[in-house]
């Protein structure tokens, strides 16, 4: 077990149960009350708040819906959120050690001069970086978002060694850059990046380590909560920090799902200025454990696979469109497929429909596609059937659910 991040929990419940009336109206619908959290895995006794829940409650009990556990006048920033949410600040917000702690990992130091893409306006994400980069003594520059070319010129005449935002716009600057005859490689200092706030493809990841000689870390996280995972090495696990308490949780009962599992990835954190705890971030992930009931959270994984409204539960488990995407990217020759979810005599169906090449090996591709699938999804296939082009057009949803509840 992660035993320090409990070592630091009792005192935030009960700080938070004092002075966040949200807070305490959670537990005691709960029946419960700081005391009766004696373990991390009580902390499954508290109801989970999602991310839709707290903007609810936001406009019931404006502005902060009854989280904030500090006097108003001890603010120092009010930031606003996607959902929208307001964010409250002291200055001294603890998820922002994860930050610091990302961008250590990434492999950022003092002598960086750091292209800072993630925008300023509203959100923590630019100005947290920022701080927390000048904190470093590394050398910033507040680009925020777009305008390409101005950017492009400030990375190649002022030596610009790293980079902060999004692997798409890192692609996009590395194209530019191309456009006016520079040569990445040669011409830019580029050396380091730390990408966020969207997917990373593989062959994107690729090109930019590849081609273009960056390290590239890419970490998962949120604005409200900072960073929560990260992965170095391209692979589909993102490893967890221990900056806040992180569980992947199931959906309807909020309790911890079991390895290889797929649920809701839930956070508590240490932030004794606006409390979030067992906040539901709406992200759906696999949960990843080597050694259960004993790994700390640093030795787990979480392998982020889309958003809870996109998935559909079949026979208790939720499938997500990302994982069937990864199952037919498996398969040589599948042109498209999808996924239908039936019901029959009182029981979930999952069929596939697909779409082969006509030099396609049927019977290895169906033997390929039942074996990723039962394995990602932990779901058993019932039937597979080929069928033509048109039977599913190119802008179809990967996943048809045709139940009937009668």
């Amino acid at each position: 077990m992660t035993e320090h991040l409990y070592d630091r929990l009792p005192a935030l419940l009960k700080h938070a149960y004092k002075n966040a009336p949200a807070v305490k109206e959670i537990f005691n619908q709960a029946s419960i009350s700081p005391d009766d959290i004696q373990s991390l895995e009580d902390l499954q006794k508290i109801p989970v708040t999602s991310k839709d829940r707290l903007v609810e409650m936001q406009r019931e009990r404006p502005p902060f819906g009854g989280f904030l556990a500090v006097p108003p006048d001890k603010l120092s920033r009010v930031f606003l959120s996607p959902g929208p949410l307001y964010e409250p600040s002291t200055g001294d917000n603890p998820a922002w050690e994860s930050i610091r702690l990302m961008l250590s990992l990434a492999g950022f130091t003092s002598e960086d001069v750091v292209l800072n893409t993630f925008g300023y306006h509203l959100i923590p994400t630019g100005i947290a970086l920022d701080q927390i980069l000048r904190e470093m003594n590394a050398t910033v520059i507040p680009a925020g978002v777009g305008n390409a070319d101005l950017q492009v010129k400030m990375m190649h005449e002022l030596g610009v060694t790293g980079y902060v935002g999004t692997p798409s716009w890192l692609m996009a600057l590395l194209k530019k850059a191309e456009e006016v005859g520079l040569t990445p490689q040669k011409d830019l200092s580029l050396r380091t990046a730390l990408v966020s706030a969207e997917p990373l493809p593989p062959p994107l990841r690729h090109r930019l380590v590849s081609e273009y000689g960056i390290k590239i870390t890419n970490a998962y996280g949120t604005a409200e909560l900072g960073f929560l995972a990260y992965d170095q090495v391209g692979g589909l696990e993102m490893r967890l920090l221990e900056t806040a308490i992180i569980q992947v949780v199931h959906p309807d009962s909020g309790k911890t799902v079991n390895p290889g599992e797929a649920g809701e990835v839930v956070v508590t954190t240490f932030n004794p200025t606006y409390p979030l705890i067992r906040f539901g971030t709406g992200d759906l992930a696999v949960n990843v454990d080597p050694n259960p009931g004993k790994s700390r959270q640093g030795e787990r994984s979480i392998i982020l696979v889309g958003r809870l409204g996109e998935a559909v539960k079949v026979r208790g488990m939720f499938i997500h469109p990302n994982q069937l995407n990864f199952a037919f990217r498996q398969v040589s020759g599948l042109v498209r497929a999808q996924a239908i979810v039936s019901r029959e005599a009182h029981r979930d169906i999952l069929s596939l429909r697909v779409v082969l090449t006509q030099d396609s090996d049927e019977e290895r591709s169906h033997q390929v596609l039942l074996q990723t699938i039962q394995a990602i999804c932990r779901v058993k296939v019932d039937h597979i059937e080929c069928v033509s082009p048109d039977a599913i057009p190119e802008n179809s949803p990967l996943i048809r659910d045709v139940r009937t509840w009668e």
